[in-house]
């Protein structure tokens, strides 16, 4: 027998985001449910997974929600099979540019990491194939402005080779040291976890355009909010994945982020 609808719990694990993040699509029209139980639990239909894997998929290409709410358009129930085979055909093509993106970003980490190990010249030209900062402009002027993208792209671009090859070797090591410790198992107020939310405060803050770099702004709200982000929304969550999979990884940065602010900020 088909299955019909699924819970809001299901459809969460499922697609590996949250029971949160499927009611905030709700709450802004984007993916209503197909049906309300009497226990008040949201269900979804088989054209409401469709809708919700395009909104994933979307998500993963870099757009805002309002964006996405502007391709999808309004949430009726009512479309074909064919137009959303259709619709999904234009974002495998996107995806397949963005697998193309990711083979050659892997290549190139591949290739300097031989050449450190092997103690060979380091060839800048090669080191930042397939490393695109411009993805996600759109929804950083829609979140902080324009004046945002503007200051962090010319920072970005002001660097040398070398500069930029040792800031993502910065954001990479405390991605690490944050798995990692969230793997452990110790408590987000912990001294361990707590200088880890530092070092990721102050890396906010030395990246130009945000606003915990801004004189004057709001560094507490904004960290607080980043630490929110990072467990609804799945890009950001799976740079803090733990082997055990879901956000647990992402929940404690969040919960980490939140104790340093409230004691610093």
């Amino acid at each position: 027998m088909v299955q019909e609808d699924w819970s809001i719990q299901e459809i969460a694990r499922l697609a590996g985001t949250t029971s949160r993040t499927l009611r905030h699509y709700d709450d802004v029209g984007l993916l209503p449910p197909s049906r309300i139980a009497s226990n008040g639990y949201r269900h979804y239909d088989a054209p409401a997974l469709v809708r919700l894997q395009r909104i994933l998929l979307l998500r993963e290409l870099g757009l805002g929600l309002p964006q996405i709410a502007d391709v999808l358009g309004p949430s009726t129930g009512s479309g074909t099979q064919v137009a959303e085979a259709s619709a999904l055909q234009t974002h495998l093509a996107l995806l397949r540019e963005e697998q193309a993106r990711l083979a050659r970003q892997i290549a190139s980490v591949e290739s300097t990491i031989t050449a450190l190990r092997g103690g060979e010249e380091l060839m800048a030209e090669n080191m930042f194939d397939g490393f695109d900062h411009t993805r996600y402009k759109e929804e950083v002027e829609e979140r902080w402005g324009k004046n945002a993208y503007a200051d962090g792209d010319r920072w970005w671009r002001g660097m040398t080779d070398a500069e930029r090859a040792e800031w993502q070797q910065r954001v990479s090591d405390l991605g690490r040291d944050w798995i990692a410790a969230a793997e452990s198992g110790i408590d987000a107020a912990s001294a361990e976890a707590q200088d880890l939310a530092r070092r990721h405060v102050e890396w906010l803050t030395g990246v130009p355009g945000t606003p915990a770099a801004a004189p004057g702004g709001d560094v507490k709200g904004y960290v607080i909010g980043l630490g929110e982000m990072y467990v609804a929304d799945p890009r950001f969550g799976a740079n803090y994945a733990t082997s055990s999979g879901g956000t647990h990884g992402a929940e404690f940065v969040r919960d980490a982020l939140r104790v340093y602010a409230d004691a610093n900020l």
